[in-house]
Protein backbone atom coordinates (compact mmCIF):
# COMPACT_ATOMS: atom_id res chain seq x y z
CA UNK A 1 0.00 0.00 0.00
CA UNK A 2 1.17 3.86 -0.58
CA UNK A 3 1.97 5.63 2.09
CA UNK A 4 -0.23 8.81 3.15
CA UNK A 5 2.08 11.80 2.90
CA UNK A 6 1.44 13.86 6.76
CA UNK A 7 -1.22 15.63 7.47
CA UNK A 8 -1.66 19.49 6.14
CA UNK A 9 -1.65 22.53 8.73
CA UNK A 10 -5.61 23.43 8.67
CA UNK A 11 -4.58 27.26 8.04
CA UNK A 12 -2.52 26.13 4.98
CA UNK A 13 -5.10 23.57 3.64
CA UNK A 14 -7.80 26.48 3.98
CA UNK A 15 -5.60 29.78 2.22
CA UNK A 16 -4.55 26.75 -0.84
CA UNK A 17 -8.77 25.68 -1.32
CA UNK A 18 -9.27 29.56 -1.75
CA UNK A 19 -6.46 29.87 -4.03
CA UNK A 20 -7.31 26.94 -5.98
CA UNK A 21 -11.23 27.93 -6.44
CA UNK A 22 -9.68 31.53 -8.04
CA UNK A 23 -7.58 29.65 -10.25
CA UNK A 24 -10.47 27.33 -11.43
CA UNK A 25 -12.91 30.05 -12.12
CA UNK A 26 -10.07 32.15 -13.81
CA UNK A 27 -10.08 28.86 -15.98
CA UNK A 28 -13.64 28.53 -16.89
CA UNK A 29 -13.69 32.67 -17.51
CA UNK A 30 -10.88 32.09 -20.00
CA UNK A 31 -12.43 29.08 -21.73
CA UNK A 32 -15.57 30.27 -21.88
CA UNK A 33 -14.30 33.38 -23.74
CA UNK A 34 -12.14 31.30 -26.17
CA UNK A 35 -15.30 29.14 -26.87
CA UNK A 36 -17.89 31.39 -26.90
CA UNK A 37 -20.23 30.14 -24.56
CA UNK A 38 -23.67 31.02 -25.15
CA UNK A 39 -26.72 29.70 -23.07
CA UNK A 40 -24.40 27.84 -21.25
CA UNK A 41 -23.42 25.82 -24.17
CA UNK A 42 -20.28 25.70 -25.95
CA UNK A 43 -19.54 26.59 -29.53
CA UNK A 44 -15.95 25.43 -30.47
CA UNK A 45 -14.85 24.23 -33.32
CA UNK A 46 -16.40 20.76 -33.39
CA UNK A 47 -20.83 20.73 -33.53
CA UNK A 48 -21.67 19.17 -30.73
CA UNK A 49 -25.40 18.37 -31.17
CA UNK A 50 -28.52 16.24 -30.11
CA UNK A 51 -29.01 12.55 -30.44
CA UNK A 52 -30.99 10.23 -28.66
CA UNK A 53 -27.99 7.89 -29.18
CA UNK A 54 -25.22 9.29 -27.43
CA UNK A 55 -26.62 11.26 -24.17
CA UNK A 56 -27.84 13.75 -25.06
CA UNK A 57 -25.32 14.78 -27.93
CA UNK A 58 -23.69 13.62 -31.51
CA UNK A 59 -20.02 14.15 -31.88
CA UNK A 60 -18.51 15.64 -35.35
CA UNK A 61 -15.63 17.17 -36.73
CA UNK A 62 -15.30 21.30 -36.92
CA UNK A 63 -15.53 23.39 -39.76
CA UNK A 64 -11.71 23.31 -39.26
CA UNK A 65 -11.87 19.89 -39.89
CA UNK A 66 -10.18 18.50 -36.70
CA UNK A 67 -11.61 16.79 -33.92
CA UNK A 68 -9.33 16.91 -30.79
CA UNK A 69 -9.21 14.58 -27.42
CA UNK A 70 -8.14 15.02 -23.89
CA UNK A 71 -6.89 11.96 -22.31
CA UNK A 72 -7.17 11.83 -18.49
CA UNK A 73 -5.52 9.02 -16.59
CA UNK A 74 -5.34 7.89 -13.32
CA UNK A 75 -6.84 11.11 -11.45
CA UNK A 76 -6.85 8.87 -7.58
CA UNK A 77 -9.17 11.56 -6.50
CA UNK A 78 -10.66 11.28 -2.58
CA UNK A 79 -11.58 14.16 -0.72
CA UNK A 80 -10.57 17.51 -2.31
CA UNK A 81 -8.19 19.40 -0.17
CA UNK A 82 -8.40 16.84 2.55
CA UNK A 83 -6.30 14.50 0.47
CA UNK A 84 -2.64 15.09 0.17
CA UNK A 85 -0.32 14.53 -2.29
CA UNK A 86 1.92 11.65 -3.34
CA UNK A 87 5.43 12.08 -4.60
CA UNK A 88 6.04 15.86 -4.65
CA UNK A 89 9.16 17.85 -3.37
CA UNK A 90 8.88 18.30 0.70
CA UNK A 91 8.24 22.20 0.20
CA UNK A 92 5.07 21.08 -2.25
CA UNK A 93 3.75 18.85 0.66
CA UNK A 94 1.65 21.63 2.92
CA UNK A 95 -0.52 23.49 -0.36
CA UNK A 96 -0.48 20.10 -2.11
CA UNK A 97 -3.84 18.15 -2.38
CA UNK A 98 -6.68 16.57 -4.65
CA UNK A 99 -7.42 20.70 -5.63
CA UNK A 100 -3.72 20.62 -7.67
CA UNK A 101 -5.42 17.36 -10.05
CA UNK A 102 -8.84 19.60 -10.69
CA UNK A 103 -6.54 22.91 -11.30
CA UNK A 104 -4.56 21.03 -14.11
CA UNK A 105 -7.81 20.04 -15.43
CA UNK A 106 -9.26 23.48 -15.63
CA UNK A 107 -5.90 24.49 -16.99
CA UNK A 108 -5.42 22.25 -19.75
CA UNK A 109 -8.33 22.51 -20.81
CA UNK A 110 -7.89 26.03 -21.25
CA UNK A 111 -5.04 25.63 -23.31
CA UNK A 112 -6.73 22.91 -25.74
CA UNK A 113 -10.13 23.64 -26.10
CA UNK A 114 -10.93 19.67 -26.72
CA UNK A 115 -13.96 18.86 -28.53
CA UNK A 116 -13.82 15.54 -26.12
CA UNK A 117 -12.24 14.75 -23.04
CA UNK A 118 -11.75 10.77 -22.06
CA UNK A 119 -11.17 9.63 -18.16
CA UNK A 120 -8.96 6.47 -18.61
CA UNK A 121 -9.59 4.91 -14.93
CA UNK A 122 -8.60 5.15 -11.49
CA UNK A 123 -10.34 8.12 -11.68
CA UNK A 124 -10.74 7.96 -7.64
CA UNK A 125 -8.86 6.32 -5.30
CA UNK A 126 -12.00 4.81 -3.69
CA UNK A 127 -9.79 3.48 -0.47
CA UNK A 128 -9.18 6.83 0.76
CA UNK A 129 -12.42 8.04 -0.21
CA UNK A 130 -15.49 8.66 1.96
CA UNK A 131 -17.92 8.99 0.11
CA UNK A 132 -17.33 7.49 -3.41
CA UNK A 133 -20.08 9.72 -4.96
CA UNK A 134 -19.09 12.43 -4.08
CA UNK A 135 -15.45 12.08 -4.96
CA UNK A 136 -16.51 10.81 -8.73
CA UNK A 137 -18.98 14.47 -8.59
CA UNK A 138 -15.65 16.01 -7.66
CA UNK A 139 -13.10 14.79 -9.82
CA UNK A 140 -15.66 14.94 -13.01
CA UNK A 141 -16.58 18.57 -12.00
CA UNK A 142 -14.71 20.55 -14.67
CA UNK A 143 -15.58 18.66 -17.67
CA UNK A 144 -19.32 18.59 -16.06
CA UNK A 145 -19.32 22.43 -14.54
CA UNK A 146 -18.04 23.72 -18.60
CA UNK A 147 -20.55 21.43 -20.52
CA UNK A 148 -17.53 19.77 -21.97
CA UNK A 149 -18.68 16.21 -23.75
CA UNK A 150 -16.82 13.80 -21.54
CA UNK A 151 -16.48 10.02 -21.71
CA UNK A 152 -14.86 7.04 -19.05
CA UNK A 153 -13.91 3.71 -18.33
CA UNK A 154 -12.81 2.50 -14.94
CA UNK A 155 -9.64 1.27 -13.32
CA UNK A 156 -9.01 -1.02 -10.56
CA UNK A 157 -9.09 1.05 -8.22
CA UNK A 158 -12.55 2.74 -8.42
CA UNK A 159 -14.79 0.40 -7.14
CA UNK A 160 -12.94 -0.16 -3.67
CA UNK A 161 -15.10 2.25 -1.61
CA UNK A 162 -18.38 3.09 -0.86
CA UNK A 163 -19.73 2.08 -4.66
CA UNK A 164 -19.55 -1.37 -6.43
CA UNK A 165 -18.07 -1.37 -9.96
CA UNK A 166 -21.76 -1.20 -11.48
CA UNK A 167 -22.61 1.24 -8.76
CA UNK A 168 -19.58 3.76 -10.20
CA UNK A 169 -20.06 3.01 -13.60
CA UNK A 170 -24.19 4.15 -13.33
CA UNK A 171 -23.18 7.00 -11.42
CA UNK A 172 -20.64 8.09 -13.75
CA UNK A 173 -23.72 7.42 -16.87
CA UNK A 174 -25.94 9.82 -14.67
CA UNK A 175 -24.06 12.79 -14.44
CA UNK A 176 -24.19 15.78 -16.49
CA UNK A 177 -22.72 16.06 -19.95
CA UNK A 178 -21.24 12.47 -20.26
CA UNK A 179 -21.46 10.28 -23.32
CA UNK A 180 -20.94 7.50 -21.04
CA UNK A 181 -22.68 4.53 -21.19
CA UNK A 182 -23.24 1.50 -19.04
CA UNK A 183 -22.79 -1.51 -21.42
CA UNK A 184 -23.90 -2.54 -25.07
CA UNK A 185 -27.99 -3.15 -25.00
CA UNK A 186 -29.23 -6.66 -26.11
CA UNK A 187 -26.54 -8.78 -25.22
CA UNK A 188 -24.53 -10.12 -21.64
CA UNK A 189 -21.04 -8.70 -21.64
CA UNK A 190 -18.92 -8.65 -18.93
CA UNK A 191 -17.55 -5.55 -16.84
CA UNK A 192 -19.15 -2.11 -16.94
CA UNK A 193 -18.47 0.67 -19.17
CA UNK A 194 -18.23 -0.95 -22.87
CA UNK A 195 -19.33 1.67 -25.62
CA UNK A 196 -18.47 3.06 -28.74
CA UNK A 197 -19.00 6.69 -29.94
CA UNK A 198 -18.95 7.92 -32.66
CA UNK A 199 -17.64 11.28 -34.79
CA UNK A 200 -19.43 12.35 -38.15
CA UNK A 201 -17.94 14.39 -40.97
CA UNK A 202 -18.36 18.27 -40.98
CA UNK A 203 -21.54 19.25 -41.34
CA UNK A 204 -22.61 19.65 -44.97
CA UNK A 205 -19.95 17.52 -46.53
CA UNK A 206 -20.64 14.34 -47.98
CA UNK A 207 -19.65 12.24 -44.80
CA UNK A 208 -21.56 14.17 -42.70
CA UNK A 209 -23.94 11.29 -41.99
CA UNK A 210 -21.09 8.83 -41.80
CA UNK A 211 -19.11 8.15 -38.51
CA UNK A 212 -15.50 9.07 -39.90
CA UNK A 213 -13.59 8.35 -36.38
CA UNK A 214 -14.78 5.64 -34.41
CA UNK A 215 -14.05 5.39 -30.61
CA UNK A 216 -14.30 2.24 -28.64
CA UNK A 217 -14.40 1.87 -24.77
CA UNK A 218 -13.49 -1.23 -22.86
CA UNK A 219 -13.52 -1.95 -19.31
CA UNK A 220 -10.15 -3.89 -18.56
CA UNK A 221 -11.39 -4.89 -15.53
CA UNK A 222 -9.76 -4.71 -11.93
CA UNK A 223 -8.37 -7.98 -10.86
CA UNK A 224 -8.15 -11.33 -11.70
CA UNK A 225 -11.28 -13.27 -10.42
CA UNK A 226 -9.73 -16.88 -11.09
CA UNK A 227 -8.40 -18.43 -8.35
CA UNK A 228 -5.50 -20.20 -9.84
CA UNK A 229 -4.40 -16.60 -11.88
CA UNK A 230 -3.16 -13.64 -10.04
CA UNK A 231 -3.07 -10.12 -10.61
CA UNK A 232 -5.00 -7.65 -12.53
CA UNK A 233 -7.95 -7.87 -14.67
CA UNK A 234 -8.32 -8.89 -18.67
CA UNK A 235 -10.50 -7.87 -21.17
CA UNK A 236 -12.97 -10.91 -21.24
CA UNK A 237 -14.12 -12.62 -24.37
CA UNK A 238 -18.01 -11.54 -24.61
CA UNK A 239 -16.23 -8.10 -24.86
CA UNK A 240 -14.05 -8.80 -27.89
CA UNK A 241 -17.00 -10.47 -29.44
CA UNK A 242 -18.80 -7.15 -28.55
CA UNK A 243 -15.45 -5.56 -30.19
CA UNK A 244 -15.76 -7.35 -33.33
CA UNK A 245 -19.31 -7.33 -33.84
CA UNK A 246 -19.02 -3.24 -33.57
CA UNK A 247 -16.39 -2.74 -35.49
CA UNK A 248 -17.92 -4.72 -38.46
CA UNK A 249 -20.66 -2.74 -38.39
CA UNK A 250 -19.28 0.44 -38.57
CA UNK A 251 -17.04 -0.58 -41.55
CA UNK A 252 -20.01 -2.34 -43.19
CA UNK A 253 -21.65 1.39 -43.18
CA UNK A 254 -18.90 3.48 -44.01
CA UNK A 255 -18.17 1.55 -47.04
CA UNK A 256 -21.52 1.32 -48.23
CA UNK A 257 -24.01 4.37 -50.14
CA UNK A 258 -24.09 6.84 -49.79
CA UNK A 259 -20.76 7.74 -50.27
CA UNK A 260 -19.05 4.37 -50.04
CA UNK A 261 -15.43 4.59 -48.80
CA UNK A 262 -12.86 2.36 -49.97
CA UNK A 263 -11.14 1.68 -46.42
CA UNK A 264 -12.64 1.05 -42.68
CA UNK A 265 -12.75 4.42 -40.42
CA UNK A 266 -9.88 5.04 -38.20
CA UNK A 267 -10.80 3.18 -34.64
CA UNK A 268 -9.31 4.53 -31.25
CA UNK A 269 -9.65 2.51 -28.15
CA UNK A 270 -9.81 3.66 -24.56
CA UNK A 271 -9.41 1.28 -21.25
CA UNK A 272 -7.42 1.28 -18.24
CA UNK A 273 -4.81 -1.45 -17.62
CA UNK A 274 -2.44 -2.54 -20.51
CA UNK A 275 -1.70 -5.31 -22.57
CA UNK A 276 1.05 -7.70 -22.38
CA UNK A 277 2.30 -6.18 -25.99
CA UNK A 278 3.36 -3.15 -24.21
CA UNK A 279 6.36 -5.16 -22.83
CA UNK A 280 7.91 -5.60 -26.09
CA UNK A 281 9.00 -2.16 -27.08
CA UNK A 282 12.16 -0.35 -25.02
CA UNK A 283 13.87 3.08 -25.43
CA UNK A 284 14.95 2.44 -29.61
CA UNK A 285 11.53 2.03 -30.62
CA UNK A 286 9.00 4.43 -28.62
CA UNK A 287 8.43 7.91 -28.28
CA UNK A 288 8.21 8.59 -24.72
CA UNK A 289 9.31 7.33 -21.25
CA UNK A 290 9.26 4.02 -20.17
CA UNK A 291 10.39 4.36 -16.03
CA UNK A 292 8.66 1.31 -14.63
CA UNK A 293 7.38 -2.08 -15.75
CA UNK A 294 4.00 -2.92 -17.29
CA UNK A 295 1.78 -3.92 -14.91
CA UNK A 296 -0.61 -5.89 -17.53
CA UNK A 297 -2.67 -9.13 -16.98
CA UNK A 298 -0.31 -12.02 -15.76
CA UNK A 299 -2.25 -13.96 -19.15
CA UNK A 300 -3.02 -13.33 -22.62
CA UNK A 301 -6.67 -12.80 -23.65
CA UNK A 302 -5.75 -12.25 -27.24
CA UNK A 303 -7.47 -8.82 -27.32
CA UNK A 304 -4.62 -7.39 -29.38
CA UNK A 305 -4.68 -10.16 -32.06
CA UNK A 306 -8.46 -9.53 -31.67
CA UNK A 307 -7.79 -5.57 -33.04
CA UNK A 308 -5.37 -6.27 -35.61
CA UNK A 309 -7.66 -8.40 -37.29
CA UNK A 310 -10.42 -6.39 -37.19
CA UNK A 311 -8.62 -3.82 -39.33
CA UNK A 312 -9.88 -0.42 -38.31
CA UNK A 313 -7.71 0.40 -35.04
CA UNK A 314 -5.56 3.01 -35.14
CA UNK A 315 -3.98 3.72 -31.73
CA UNK A 316 -4.91 2.04 -28.18
CA UNK A 317 -4.82 4.04 -25.08
CA UNK A 318 -3.98 3.11 -21.45
CA UNK A 319 -3.17 4.29 -18.10
CA UNK A 320 -2.45 2.12 -15.09
CA UNK A 321 1.21 2.48 -15.09
CA UNK A 322 1.89 6.69 -14.12
CA UNK A 323 5.47 6.40 -14.43
CA UNK A 324 5.45 5.02 -18.32
CA UNK A 325 3.92 7.85 -21.39
CA UNK A 326 5.30 6.14 -24.34
CA UNK A 327 3.79 5.45 -27.29
CA UNK A 328 5.24 2.59 -29.70
CA UNK A 329 4.28 0.46 -32.91
CA UNK A 330 3.38 -3.09 -33.09
CA UNK A 331 1.99 -4.69 -36.47
CA UNK A 332 0.26 -1.16 -37.27
CA UNK A 333 -1.50 -0.44 -34.21
CA UNK A 334 0.24 2.66 -31.97
CA UNK A 335 -0.24 0.88 -28.10
CA UNK A 336 0.23 4.64 -25.54
CA UNK A 337 0.28 5.47 -22.37
CA UNK A 338 -0.97 9.11 -21.47
CA UNK A 339 1.26 9.20 -17.73
CA UNK A 340 -0.41 9.83 -14.31
CA UNK A 341 -2.47 13.16 -14.15
CA UNK A 342 -3.60 12.90 -10.36
CA UNK A 343 -1.59 14.34 -7.70
CA UNK A 344 -2.76 11.60 -5.26
CA UNK A 345 -1.58 8.79 -7.29
CA UNK A 346 2.12 7.24 -7.28
CA UNK A 347 4.31 9.60 -9.50
CA UNK A 348 7.93 11.20 -9.19
CA UNK A 349 8.91 14.12 -7.26
CA UNK A 350 10.14 16.51 -10.59
CA UNK A 351 8.65 14.63 -13.19
CA UNK A 352 5.21 16.13 -13.85
CA UNK A 353 1.80 15.20 -13.99
CA UNK A 354 0.63 15.05 -17.65
CA UNK A 355 -2.76 14.18 -19.87
CA UNK A 356 -2.27 12.78 -23.55
CA UNK A 357 -3.64 14.87 -26.31
CA UNK A 358 -4.70 13.41 -30.06
CA UNK A 359 -5.84 15.24 -32.44
CA UNK A 360 -7.24 13.80 -35.94
CA UNK A 361 -7.64 15.77 -38.59
CA UNK A 362 -9.15 15.38 -42.35
CA UNK A 363 -8.02 15.03 -45.84
CA UNK A 364 -9.22 17.93 -48.70
CA UNK A 365 -11.05 16.19 -51.52
CA UNK A 366 -11.21 17.42 -55.22
CA UNK A 367 -14.09 19.49 -54.79
CA UNK A 368 -12.05 21.68 -51.73
CA UNK A 369 -14.98 19.84 -49.62
CA UNK A 370 -13.88 17.90 -45.43
CA UNK A 371 -13.43 14.45 -46.33
CA UNK A 372 -12.38 11.64 -44.31
CA UNK A 373 -9.32 11.38 -41.58
CA UNK A 374 -6.00 12.39 -43.37
CA UNK A 375 -3.81 11.87 -40.49
CA UNK A 376 -3.96 11.17 -36.16
CA UNK A 377 -1.61 13.16 -34.03
CA UNK A 378 -0.85 13.19 -30.50
CA UNK A 379 1.40 15.30 -27.97
CA UNK A 380 1.03 15.54 -24.33
CA UNK A 381 0.82 18.55 -21.60
CA UNK A 382 2.81 19.01 -18.33
CA UNK A 383 1.48 20.69 -15.55
CA UNK A 384 4.83 22.67 -15.17
CA UNK A 385 4.99 26.71 -15.23
CA UNK A 386 4.61 26.83 -18.86
CA UNK A 387 2.04 24.33 -19.33
CA UNK A 388 4.77 22.48 -21.96
CA UNK A 389 3.79 20.72 -25.08
CA UNK A 390 6.40 17.26 -25.38
CA UNK A 391 6.67 14.74 -27.73
CA UNK A 392 4.62 15.73 -30.68
CA UNK A 393 4.19 12.78 -33.18
CA UNK A 394 2.28 11.36 -35.90
CA UNK A 395 0.19 7.99 -34.66
CA UNK A 396 -0.98 7.75 -38.28
CA UNK A 397 -1.55 8.44 -41.85
CA UNK A 398 -4.41 7.50 -44.27
CA UNK A 399 -2.56 5.03 -46.84
CA UNK A 400 -0.39 3.56 -43.91
CA UNK A 401 -0.92 -0.14 -43.87
CA UNK A 402 -1.70 -2.34 -40.77
CA UNK A 403 -0.01 -5.00 -42.42
CA UNK A 404 3.28 -6.22 -40.28
CA UNK A 405 6.20 -4.21 -41.46
CA UNK A 406 10.05 -4.30 -40.36
CA UNK A 407 9.48 -0.71 -38.53
CA UNK A 408 6.41 -1.72 -37.03
CA UNK A 409 8.37 -4.73 -34.63
CA UNK A 410 10.56 -4.13 -31.75
CA UNK A 411 14.14 -5.27 -32.39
Amino acid sequence: MKQRPPPFPLLLQLLFFFVAIAECGEGRSALSRRVGFRGGRASGDAAREASPTSGGRSLRFGKKGEFKILQVADMHYADGRETGCLDVFPDQLPTCSDLNTTAFIYRVIRAENPDLVVFTGDNIFALDSKDAAKSLDAAFAPAVELKLPWAAVLGNHDQEGTLSREGVMRHIVGMGHTLSQLNPSGMAIDGFGNYNLEISGTDGSTLANKSILNLYFVDSGDYSTVPAISGYGWIKPTQQFWFQQTSSRLQEKYKSKPSPQKDPAPGLVYFHIPLPEYSTFDASNFTGVKQEGISSASINSGFFTTMVEAGDVKAVFTGHDHLNDFCGKLTGIQLCYAGGFGYHAYGKAGWSRRARVVSAYLEKTVNGDWGGVKSIKTWKRLDDEYLSTIDNQVLWNKGSIGRRRRNDLPT
